[in-house]
């Protein structure tokens, strides 16, 4: 892997460890406890929860998928749905800068206990909170 001079990779474990990706420092199942921690605060916020099915099963899968391709993984999620396409997937739904907001609170907190190192937590929050307000559709 080439780091230039002078700036580390953000995936450096806090152990000195470092890989080309966060899926290679931090494995699949890191991804599935994130997305649970995710998804348990979702299944009792009173905004975010009306936005989901019944059941999140399928949809804690998608997203663990989603991400651990997304960050280094096997194409696995794009082997079995596609594109990602993410605007299109949430356009159905009503989504403002609060639906935004609470989304992000609940991923901050899911990363936050995933014991990354504080350049990692930053650079996947960069993306989080990016992705996040890409799928606003709603003006407040």
């Amino acid at each position: 892997m080439r780091v230039p001079l002078g700036r580390r990779t953000p995936w450096t474990a806090e152990d000195g460890r470092s890989a080309d990706s966060l899926y290679d420092l931090v494995g699949s199942d890191w991804f599935v406890a994130l997305v649970d921690r995710f998804y348990d605060g979702v299944a009792t916020d009173e905004l975010l929860r009306p936005l989901y099915p019944e059941d999140l099963e399928e949809s804690r899968r998608h997203l663990a998928g989603f991400l651990q391709q997304y960050w280094g993984g096997p194409p696995d999620y794009s082997a079995e749905r596609g594109h990602p396409r993410l605007r299109m997937r949430h356009a159905p739904f009503r989504i403002r800068t609060q639906e935004r907001d609470a989304w992000i609170r609940h991923m901050a907190t899911a990363v936050a206990a995933g014991g990354l190192a504080d350049a990692a937590a930053t650079t996947v929050m960069e993306y989080f909170e990016g992705a996040a307000s890409h799928v606003v559709n709603d003006p407040d």
